[in-house]
């Protein structure tokens, strides 16, 4: 075989950024899976919840009011990736804890509570998100926080 598997994290992340692409929110686009021994649980992306207009119809509230990234989260039609991937795995009673949370975004600090009250004990992400409260929170939890590095399947604290 000539070409390299992707490790399990790279494996996983890729099917992260594909779930992203299913975002309906004009700002960012965010995809959460939940994998628990190996196998895919749930999967989320951000945007307007089910039966609601998405944002391309209505208009970004959040870009109309002038609010920055990070802030004033109530202030947005849509549910972030990881609340979805929370919710689809409660609506089909699947349980979630002791999994793992990959997201192409570290989580919010509102993420940050319902992940960790559901009973997640790793994240693995790959781009940043300024909100010291949530890694703060993470860590206290004892959740594990980790950035996927590069291409090369390698993992950084």
């Amino acid at each position: 075989m000539d070409r390299e598997r992707p490790s399990w994290d790279e494996y996983f992340m890729d099917i992260t950024c594909l779930v992203a692409k299913r975002a309906t929110c004009l700002r960012r686009a965010v995809g959460a899976v939940v994998i628990k021994d190996r196998r895919l649980l749930s999967t989320g992306y951000n945007g307007a919840p089910s039966n609601v207009r998405h944002c391309a119809e209505t208009g970004c509230l959040r870009q109309q009011l002038n609010v920055p990234s990070g802030e004033r989260h109530e202030l947005c039609r849509g549910i972030h990736a990881e609340q979805n991937a929370i919710i689809q795995a409660a609506y089909h009673g699947v349980s979630i804890k002791g999994a793992t949370l990959y997201c192409t975004n570290q989580p919010c600090s509102i993420c940050a509570k319902m992940i960790i009250n559901a009973g997640i004990v790793r994240i693995v992400y790959q781009d940043g998100y300024a909100d010291p409260l949530s890694t703060e929170m993470l860590a206290e939890a004892g959740i594990e926080l980790l950035k996927l590095a590069g291409n090369q399947g390698e993992v950084s604290a």
